[in-house]
């Protein structure tokens, strides 16, 4: 009778009896021999730990917005961030009311009236503080700016927009608003602006038509933020709440008119600082009244079917998501980033970014698989999720 060692069985066989492991009986027979780490290695063997981990890059979806990282890797740095285990390192500092994105391996940093360029590449050892691009020309400061489609897009305290183009550096500039630009998005061929004049305006990105008004949508309210629907066929605005009507309004992105409004039981004063599209039909919100909340946008629905409350009672300036189960926010005060996991109520992890003598708000925070940035009134801070367990044999 011929009997086969566990290690000697085909690899297919071994793939699927190893299928039905979890992480840590994966990481245990990593250890067996040098053909179960090879086997084990595999992304096949972490995909479905991946989906339903934290920040691994796999969507709801089912997209892999990090393909260069093995999924063993990323789910190892799950654990990190859900453990809130990290390495926290303060990258550049200053005295300025900052914005960030992240675009591939790139950072984008406002600075003063400039947006700065810095390299995130994955051979780099640490962060390059010296800037690779610099982007000028705004005569105050940058209040909000996007990466969209090659082109840095920013509206500064100035009233313009200037967009300067990624790959030869050629920019062009215009008076959008009668006060300060308080917030930009694009998507597609589309600019849309919000200011404190109580307007938000819809521009041309095509070259033969680049920074002409195509709406000018009457809020009756200082416009704190935008999003543009991924379909492109709405842009939802965000207002201070100081009148009667919602803080939160779907306005047509062709005709510029009002849709509709979302929620009817917000305060005066909760005005609403960031929204941000998971998928066509799945926004989050944050602001003044404390809340992240979750909307279904379908039409039949278009209401609130999620909400996280800030537990210090501080107002969300921001909010960033793994497009799965892990939201990010930054609050008012004391540069607190929370870590937040939608199949729970209350929050995941905090970190504490700002000592108390020196409160700040985080003004802006994105995050990668594996790092956390985020830039209070100070300085810009990373949060490193690669850290090794020192707990683990």
């Amino acid at each position: 009778m011929l009997v086969l060692l566990l290690h000697q069985l085909p690899e297919d066989i071994l793939l699927l009896l190893f299928s039905y492991s979890d992480t840590q009986t994966l990481g245990r027979l990593a250890q067996v021999c040098k053909k179960f780490h090879s086997l084990i290695s595999r992304d096949t063997l972490w995909r479905r730990i991946a989906k339903v981990s934290l920040n691994t890059g796999i969507t709801r979806l089912g997209r892999d917005t990090f393909p260069q990282i093995a999924l063993k890797e990323r789910v190892k740095f799950s654990q990190n961030w859900k453990r809130g285990r990290c390495r926290q390192e303060i990258l550049l500092r200053w005295s300025l009311l900052p914005w960030l994105q992240l675009d591939d391996q790139w950072l984008y940093l406002s600075q003063a009236a400039d947006i700065r360029a810095y390299s995130l590449r994955q051979n780099s050892v640490s962060f390059q503080r010296r800037p690779v691009s610099v982007y000028t020309g705004h005569q105050d400061d940058v209040c909000r700016f996007v990466v969209s489609e090659s082109h840095v897009i920013s509206g500064g305290g100035d009233g313009r927009i200037i967009i300067c183009n990624t790959c030869n550096s050629f920019c062009t500039a215009f008076s959008a608003h009668d006060q300060e630009v308080n917030c930009i998005d694009s998507r597609g061929h589309v600019i849309v602006s919000g200011s404190r004049d109580k307007t938000a305006r819809v521009w041309s990105l095509c070259s033969n038509r680049l920074g002409e008004c195509l709406h000018k949508i009457r809020t009756e309210d200082r416009v704190w933020s935008v999003a543009i629907n991924p379909t492109l066929s709405s842009v939802m605005t965000g207002t201070a709440c100081c009148g009667h009507a919602s803080p939160l309004r779907i306005w047509d992105l062709q005709s510029g008119q009002l849709e509709s409004c979302l929620g009817s039981d917000f305060r005066r004063g909760a005005g609403v600082l960031d929204i941000l599209y998971e998928t066509p039909s799945v926004v989050l919100t944050c602001g003044y009244d404390t809340y992240i909340r979750q909307w279904d946008m379908r039409a039949s629905i278009r209401r609130s079917v999620m909400e996280w409350e800030e537990p210090h009672d501080s107002a969300l300036y921001c909010l960033q998501t793994d497009g799965n189960f892990m939201i990010a926010s930054g609050s008012s005060r004391y540069g607190v980033v929370r870590l937040w996991d939608k199949r729970q109520t209350k929050s995941l992890q905090v970190f504490f970014l700002s000592s108390p003598n020196s409160s700040s708000p985080v003004y802006c925070l994105r995050f990668t698989t594996s790092h956390l940035y985020s830039v209070l009134a100070h300085a810009l801070y990373m949060l490193d999720f690669t850290i090794c367990d020192q707990h683990r044999k």
